[in-house]
């Protein structure tokens, strides 16, 4: 639906619809949805032409064309009009960037590849047909082995500006936002610019009665952007009292072996500071990883009830392998018995959620 959101204002006259209908039907669909999609098309009984975008289709092009006649690739904010306007007026649309569909002996066939986009030239949503949080960055200079993000937006951090997301303030009462770290708001990813995100809280607060929720779903930050500096900017200028982290492992091998970039104590360090700060985090582990043993299973399992233990909340899932990343084709590794029985009783505490099966 983000990107659905994303991509409404720039089709006039769009119509969200709960199945296929004659025209152009566009898809946006992450890997778990496909097979629903797919069975979903494959099934139509229409005159339409079929377009998908989107995290699945970007990275598993061939899949997609399967059942699609067109797959946007990456961002769509500059190739879906052009491609929409192709069709419609009869041009080729081999000429588009940014574009795959399969030619006429039935070979995929890539277009030139598209810049980034820059974010302010766009609109976040219309509120008149689909709303999503403020998107307020996009990329990840980072390169985790199991994600997406920067195979689809690139490792090049884009920012929107803050008079460009004001814009959008007025159509919440509760302000949450779409950033891949959201305390590297208007830096290059790797070193914080607190400043810059000072300005965005503070003129948000300024902007009257709303309630930022900042550092949580659908975003999370990075452990080692959490000080006593950029936690200090969460109590002055939000409402949530809590904080979404990605630690990811209790492994320092395994933790390498992503490239996370970040080490174990860096993971205790960002949650002994959101305590000192009254501030409850909640950390994202995964499990599952390629060759990952059991005792490093259980090394995530200690720092999953260290963090319980004191006040905090995780959220653990098994690792899905993801197309277009270098995981898309791992065989992922068994959930010990130990790992499933404690995390298990966790849950049923309250302690823990997620599905690590």
């Amino acid at each position: 639906m983000y990107s659905l959101a994303a991509l409404a204002p720039l089709v006039p006259g769009a119509l969200k619809v709960k199945e296929p209908h004659d025209g152009i039907m566009i898809y946006s669909f992450a890997t778990r949805q496909a097979e629903s999609v797919f069975r979903e098309v494959k099934k139509a009984n229409t005159d339409s032409i079929f377009i998908a975008g989107g995290p699945h289709p970007s990275g598993a092009v061939e899949d997609t064309l399967d059942h699609f006649d067109y797959v946007v690739v990456g961002e769509g904010e500059e190739t879906l009009p052009e491609l929409i306007e192709a069709i419609v007026s009869g041009k080729d649309a081999s000429r588009i960037k940014g574009i795959a569909y399969k030619d006429a002996g039935g070979n995929t066939a890539h277009t030139d590849k598209r810049d980034a986009v820059d974010l302010d030239r766009y609109p976040c949503f219309d509120p008149d047909v689909v709303m999503a949080p403020l998107e307020i960055s996009r990329g990840c200079p980072f390169r985790c082995k199991y994600c997406q993000t920067p195979r689809l937006f690139g490792n090049k951090m884009r920012h929107r500006s803050v008079d460009t997301i004001m814009r959008f303030v007025k159509y919440y009462k509760d302000l949450r936002f779409t950033s891949s770290n959201a305390l590297a708001y208007g830096s290059d990813g790797i070193h914080p610019r607190l400043d810059r995100v000072e300005k965005l809280l503070s003129t948000l607060h300024e902007y009257g009665d709303r309630n930022i929720f900042f550092g949580t779903f659908p975003s999370e930050v990075r452990p080692e952007f959490v000080t006593n500096e950029s936690l200090e900017l969460i109590t002055k200028y939000c409402t949530n009292t809590k904080l979404s982290l990605g630690a990811q492992s209790g492994s320092d091998r395994i933790l390498r072996s992503i490239l996370r970039g970040h080490t174990v104590d860096d993971v205790v360090n960002s949650i002994e500071l959101c305590f000192d700060h009254g501030i409850t985090p909640v950390v994202d582990f995964m499990v599952g990883f390629p060759d990952e043993t059991e005792e490093e299973q259980d090394m995530s399992l200690e720092l999953i009830k260290w963090i319980c233990k004191k006040g905090g909340h995780v959220h653990s899932h098994y690792l899905t392998p993801l197309p277009g990343t270098p995981y898309a084709n791992v065989t992922t590794s068994p959930v010990s018995d130990h790992y499933r029985k404690v995390l298990g009783k966790m849950a049923l505490e309250g302690k823990v959620t997620g599905s690590w099966e």
